[in-house]
């Protein structure tokens, strides 16, 4: 029987407690407008007219089914999609750029490829979700990306590689918007938090699952990019299947006046036929969200957010969260985790593959730490102080790369080939793999170098030197042609802050942008709200991707981790001014957190609620 028609669904069975009736009521719009409600930080209880009561009456797991936890899997599939072309394009990149001689441009191009266009498709998939809804629009990406993955497993040629990640890009769009509100749509107050937090969770878990992948089939420097790349289309068939037997969200069926069917499908998620106080809040919210643009003439409704004060500091603070998280260089750690392994001097492809798969492994089971902690401490408390953790792990590896870079081995040996070259000026080793046309060639003995040189790289094969001792593709016993990094001491710095870097960011800045962003917006807004913060993320997902490899040339390695250090400063500022306190609220409340001043700690706490309106 087909998940997403429930008229056959005899719902006699279930029974409600009081406690549970109770909650429901204490959880109606109606109520809220009638009630002094309170709610006190840091105490989880509720005072309503002058009684006090848990704010979790009646949120136990006999209201949830099992049905819930089966729609937030296959829904999270869009983030394991999402996670997985994160983590496999890392280790992928290393093969290809030998197999197709990329240069940083070209690697840069096939990277952002599939960012550009999860932007663009992150502000289609509003109008979409609007229209046709959260299933559909999960549907439609779903089919995209599993398009993308055969196309980028049979690639012949660049061109191919940029269009498949460029289709890619299309169903990640879609996805990443669409799923975060999807759960959150779905999912009672309790439990909202983490299972929007379980989206990100299979971010990182398919980032780590691409890792071992990628290690597996780094061995075959011919055709593994084709399976790292390709395999993706597996889980993105299963999320296209499963979809189909899915539901429809409740709260766009009851915006779009589909009252009957949405009372079905919150009877079957809820496992609980008592469920028309919450129906009726959500058409409340909707009668209120209607009578707004009955008041406000037929505008379009980016023009409507922009003239309401409240959703229009909502959408400030989303697309803020992810400006953040973009800019304090996550992506650049998850694109390039295998590459800035190799930067800290590891020599082997392979080994370096897996050292970015323990690094994968540690962002995935910090996310977990971040699903055990959200309904416990809270939105705020968990994203400041992750953020400030970043902080410390960014200047940690910033302090790594500049001892690196200030204890660079010398260009000992200076070869006397009648060339041109600009790679025979060099006199230290940073300065010369710095230069994307030159390598550092030297003969190790112990943990030193000696005899460096540098050289222009082969044209054809840039895995060695265009003339000289590092001219062979096999060289003399410890001669050593290094591509892209210098040998040193440090290695252990620039791993140890990738490492302690994922330990911060995972539980915090990782999934919080995504579980607020699903929370802070009123019905009539949350598709174009969440479409504007996703593009935020995506756009400047694509601005540091581009620039990172180039970054690291012009401002130098630690250079650039400098800058971050710096942005992530000002982000941990923005956190602490303007982000509230979501934890235990129902959607239709949260909005009321905008209403206030743009300081959350001005009106002397950030987990107030009050009923009244400007």
């Amino acid at each position: 029987m087909s998940l997403a028609d429930n008229s056959n669904i005899d719902y006699e069975d279930f029974e409600m407690s009081s406690s549970q009736e109770t909650s429901l009521l204490l959880n109606s719009s109606s109520a809220m407008a009638e009630r002094e409600t309170k709610y006190v930080k840091g105490d989880d209880r509720v005072t309503v007219n002058g009684t006090s009561t848990n704010s979790d009456v009646g949120t136990d797991d006999a209201k949830t089914s099992g049905f819930l936890y089966v729609l937030s899997f296959f829904a999270a599939i869009g983030g394991f999609l999402f996670g997985y072309d994160t983590g496999v394009v890392s280790g992928a990149m290393l093969l290809l750029k030998k197999q197709f001689q990329l240069t940083s441009l070209w690697e840069e191009i096939i990277v952002s490829a599939t960012i550009l266009f999860a932007a663009i498709f992150a502000l289609v998939g509003g109008f979409m979700n609007d229209f046709f809804g959260r299933k559909f629009t999960t549907v439609c990406a779903s089919a995209v990306f599993t398009a993308g993955a055969v196309i980028l497993g049979c690639a012949k040629n660049i061109t191919m590689l940029v269009f498949g990640r460029s289709i890619l890009g299309i169903g990640i769009g879609l996805a990443s918007m669409t799923v975060p509100i999807y759960i959150a749509e779905c999912a009672p107050p309790h439990l909202r938090g983490r299972l929007v937090t379980l989206d990100i969770l299979f971010i990182t878990g398919g980032q780590f699952i691409a890792s071992l992948i990628d290690g597996g089939f780094s061995y075959d420097k011919t055709n593994g990019w084709r399976w790292m790349l390709g395999l993706a289309g597996i889980p993105s068939a299963i999320q296209f299947i499963g979809f189909m037997f899915l539901p429809e969200s409740p709260r766009w069926l009851v915006k779009k006046k589909r009252i009957e069917e949405a009372k079905k499908v919150l009877q079957f998620i809820r496992g609980n036929k008592n469920v028309d106080q919450e129906v009726k809040s959500i058409q409340q919210s909707c009668e209120e969200d209607e009578e707004m643009a009955r008041v406000q003439g037929n505008q379009f409704v980016l023009v409507k957010i922009f003239q309401n004060r409240a959703v229009r500091k909502a959408v400030f603070v989303g697309c803020g969260l992810q400006l953040f998280q973009q800019l304090s260089g996550i992506n650049t750690v998850m694109y390039y985790s295998a590459s800035i392994v190799k930067m800290t001097g590891v020599r082997d492809e392979s080994t370096a593959i897996w050292i970015a798969a323990g690094t994968a492994g540690v962002n995935f089971v910090f996310t977990l730490v971040g699903l055990w902690l959200v309904e416990r401490i809270g939105r705020r408390p968990l994203i400041i102080g992750s953020l400030f953790g970043v902080l410390l792990s960014l200047a940690l590896l910033a302090v790594g790369f500049q001892l690196m870079a200030f204890n660079s081995p010398p260009v000992s040996f200076h070869s006397n080939y009648n060339t041109s070259s600009p790679c025979f000026s060099y006199n230290w080793c940073e300065g010369c793999i710095e230069d994307s046309d030159c390598g550092y060639c030297y003969t190790e003995v112990g943990k030193s170098a000696v005899n460096g040189s540098c050289l222009p790289k082969a044209t054809d094969d840039t895995s060695r030197s265009l003339m000289g001792v590092c001219n062979s593709t096999t060289p003399p016993p410890d001669t050593v042609w290094a591509e892209g990094y210098c040998p040193t001491d440090y290695s252990w710095m620039g791993i140890l802050g990738l490492v302690l870097y994922l330990m911060f960011f995972a539980p915090g800045m990782g999934p919080m942008p995504w579980t607020i962003n699903s929370e802070i917006y009123p019905l009539w807004a949350r598709s174009a709200g969440g479409s504007l913060a996703t593009a935020t993320n995506w756009t400047f997902n694509l601005v540091v991707s581009m620039s990172f490899l180039t970054l690291t040339e012009t401002l130098t390695k630690y250079g650039t981790y400098w800058l971050f250090v710096g942005i992530v400063f000002i982000g941990l500022i923005f956190m602490i001014i303007t982000v509230p306190e979501t934890k235990g609220k129902r959607l239709e409340e949260v909005e009321e957190l905008f209403e206030g001043p743009w300081c959350t700690r001005c009106s002397g706490g950030s987990g107030k609620i009050t009923s009244t309106k400007e």
